[in-house]
């Protein structure tokens, strides 16, 4: 009995698994760094929980109550003296005003945005490409400026408890920015696991201080600091209120407390991290950040006021710091609380500078995708997180920790002002788009307007501080992506395909002309592949250089019996200018509408040192100018030398499983197999048809068999011919090939998605195939 469909053929086999290229050292390094690379259909896994999302992404917002009511101290005390606290309570106020504004309107915007709603894209939508430029550039300075001020202000905390670490500040920020860069590469949800309980610690630990205080309040035992400690800031003398130089000195320490609300767009930007209904978990994340925000906020300057906090001229002792121990007290849990607390300060403050590591490389993947920026930073890595972000941002915050000497003072003011340009645009943007909703549009208005009123202030009173690098960078950073955008949209017209180019049928003649330097295996290996291109007329070409040498390489091409079939031309090239040559004889060539050509030009890899230094480059040199011309294509052949020199060949694997299958429980499907074409979910009843599963290496030709697997590739047949589709399953045994005969698609069927079939084993070039199966898609 014949094997298969004609006599004495091979008995046909199912698909064995793929071989693959030996793991490089660095390869190996990275999965021993990072771990196993994450499937990427596995990308919906990497979403967060609303409990994680809180920890993840709120943290930015909530730790800027650690410094934001310091910074405004910093600027009132060396005016006002003691009567700064004084001031200090009514800007306070007004700061949670601005808060409570800003988070309903940023609340409409994740409302109306529901996949990703930061001020990049509300300036896209309603101000055209160059305003969003500017919204783009505001939020990469922010977030840049957020993991330098963050990690900044961590280490404080951390200096505060231990004031023998003050010579080491620079060094270990940028050891901490190491740290998140390494966590963050391994992923977003193993981040945001990381990160989810400083948050929680840092809330619970400030609500103890809170009560300790009201408690000692009440008791009378809530003593202030004396005012002459060594190392305060200076007092000034207390003045009125009515000069310009006071309110300017007010103005300045508003712009300075601004600095508190930093870090509430971090949810609308990063609106994808959210499991579905994105929008809904986002909403209700924001709500209740900005609410533990406010209660921050309001706590840490009470006690701030109730004893007379007063900063520090290096930073440290913090004014967090000094109120947490003033309200714990110097019994031993106060003590000891006091070092609790210091620790969850400064963690949640790290987790502040990790928010941006997931906002920031999302929002700069929406940026590159418009073509504002380069295309590297859209692929996600090794982990399914957007790695060349992530490296990017972490790289120009150790930059700025350097420059700043991981001052916060320094960075606080440029911090606000690039995150409120972003408020302003976001406010005016959704007022411009609810101009006809009533209420949403003065909602909006008023936190555009609210939002410019600051950046006027931060621009002037703080210019010479700091805040000359946003009003000076973001027009030069804008110019640089609007340039970006125009090469990219060059590069595409460039490509575009008219319907002159797709005319494919107008080629009648496709020609083949194989480039000789000499003759050697690698020029064989060129021959070979050009015969199976099957062209009209296949020719040889020798550029001529060298007459010698032209001569004896005619004599050994028509001595050598593999090129029987193909005469050698020899074109005279008086200049050596070889590619110039080159794009003469293509064009002659192709005069004609109706013919395509082909040039194959061997190359002979050597080693990358001596290969470089020893022979020229000159396939690459033809190949540039042969892409220019139409109708004609440049194929490089690679030949790589250095492995027979070094006596090895290209190391593969195979990574084919032992068939267990048969020691194995059977594999149970989950739903019913009773429609031809369904599609199922995982958690339908088990049938008692999917019992008789077959794991796909164990099916038999000429058999039923019923199989499951993940699909490998999915191939349909060109619009004109017989309608067929071909789709490559795979489980861990083996791979087979189910062909649907009359068919151009199968709907609902995607690549990595989990198939099971059922029909006759049949046989296709030596290869098993379940021809025309019953099937059902397992989602």
């Amino acid at each position: 009995m014949p094997k298969s469909w004609s006599d004495n053929a091979p008995t046909p086999k199912v698909l064995t698994e793929h071989a693959h290229l030996k793991d490089s050292f660095l390869y190996k390094l990275k999965v021993k760094l990072l771990g196993k690379p994450i499937n990427r259909h596995d990308l919906n896994e990497q979403r967060l929980p609303k409990r994680n999302a809180f920890g993840i992404l709120s943290s930015d917002c909530i730790s800027s109550s650690a410094y934001g009511g310091e910074q405004i101290l910093v600027a009132l005390i060396p005016a006002f003296g003691l009567a700064a606290f004084t001031i200090f309570t009514p800007l306070v106020g007004l700061i949670l005003i601005i808060l409570l504004v800003i988070t309903f309107s940023y609340r409409d915007v994740i409302n109306t945005y529901t996949k990703s709603g930061g001020a990049y894209v509300v300036a896209r939508e309603n101000f055209g490409k160059v305003i969003s430029q500017i919204a783009a550039v505001e939020l990469i300075f922010g977030y840049i400026i957020t993991v330098a001020i963050q990690t900044a202000a961590g280490v404080a905390a951390i200096v505060s408890a231990i004031p023998e670490l003050s010579d080491n500040k620079v060094l270990l920020t940028l050891g901490i920015i190491t740290v998140l860069t390494y966590i963050n590469l391994r992923g977003v949800k193993e981040a945001g696991i990381i990160f989810v309980l400083p948050s929680y610690l840092f809330i619970f630990s400030m609500f103890i201080v809170f009560v300790f205080g009201i408690w000692r309040n009440l008791n009378s035992d809530l003593m202030p600091y004396p005012t002459d400690t060594p190392g305060l800031i200076a007092l000034g003398e207390p003045q009125g209120l009515l000069s310009l130089a006071a309110i300017l000195l007010v103005l300045k320490a508003f712009a300075n407390g601004s600095a508190s609300l930093t870090g509430l767009e971090a949810i609308s930007d990063s609106v994808a991290l959210f499991k579905e209904p994105e929008h809904n978990n986002a909403r209700k994340t924001l709500m209740i950040m900005s609410a533990v925000l406010a209660t921050l906020i309001t706590g840490i300057a009470w006690l701030a006021y109730q004893v007379v906090a007063i900063p520090y001229e290096s930073g440290t002792p913090t004014v967090i710091s000094l109120v947490a121990q003033a309200a714990l007290g110097d019994s031993v849990f106060g003590q000891s609380f006091y070092y609790f607390v210091q620790a969850s300060t400064t963690f949640i403050l790290f987790a502040g500078a990790n928010t941006c590591f997931n906002a920031f490389p999302n929002m700069v993947n929406i940026v590159a995708a418009d073509g504002f920026l380069p295309k590297q930073l859209t692929k996600r890595g090794h982990r399914l997180a957007f790695s060349n972000g992530i490296i990017f941002i972490s790289g120009s915050a150790g930059l700025l920790v350097i420059a700043s000497g991981a001052s916060i003072t320094a960075l606080a003011a440029i911090y606000a002002l690039a995150v409120f340009i972003g408020f302003t645009l976001t406010g005016l943007g959704m007022a411009k788009k609810t101009k006809n909703q009533g209420a949403k549009y003065y909602l909006h208005l008023t936190s555009g307007l609210i939002s410019l009123l600051t950046v006027i202030i931060l621009s002037s009173v703080k210019f010479a501080e700091g805040t000359w690098l946003v009003v000076i960078g973001t027009p030069i950073v804008a110019v640089i992506m609007l340039k970006f955008n125009d090469r990219y949209a060059q590069e595409s017209k460039a490509l575009l395909l008219s319907s002159k180019d797709s005319r494919a049928t107008s080629i009648t003649r496709h020609d083949v002309t194989v480039l000789v330097d000499r003759i050697d295996i690698a020029t064989v290996g060129a021959v070979r592949y050009a015969r199976s291109l099957n062209p009209r007329n296949l020719n040889a070409v020798h550029f001529v250089i060298d007459d010698l040498r032209a001569a004896r390489l005619a004599k050994a091409w028509a001595e050598n019996p593999a090129f029987d079939d193909i005469s050698l031309q020899l074109i005279d090239c008086p200049d050596r200018r070889l590619a110039n040559s080159v794009v003469d004889y293509a064009t002659i060539v192709t005069a004609s509408n109706n013919v395509e050509l082909t040039l194959l030009l061997p190359r002979r890899a050597y080693s990358k040192f001596l290969g470089r230094l020893l022979h020229d480059q000159t396939a690459e040199t033809i190949a540039g100018p042969i892409s220019q011309l139409p109708k004609v294509v440049a194929t490089i052949i690679p030949f790589d030398v250095q492995k027979i020199i070094s006596g090895r060949i290209l190391s593969i694997h195979n990574e084919s499983k032992t068939n267990t299958a048969k020691n194995e429980q059977p594999i149970r499907a989950q739903s019913a197999f009773t429609k031809t074409d369904t599609v199922v979910k995982k958690s339908e009843p088990i049938s008692h048809y999917a019992e008789n599963m077959t794991p796909i290496s164990s099916i038999t030709w000429r058999m039923r068999a019923h199989v499951q697997g993940k699909v490998n590739s999915i191939k349909a047949a060109p619009s004109d011919s017989s309608p067929l589709v071909e789709v490559e399953i795979w489980d861990e045994s083996g791979g087979v090939t189910l062909q649907f005969l009359g068919r151009r698609e199968i709907s609902g069927l995607e690549v990595g998605s989990e198939m099971r079939a059922e029909g006759m084993v049949g046989e296709n070039n030596g290869q098993l195939v379940i021809l025309n199966p019953s099937y059902e898609i397992v989602i």
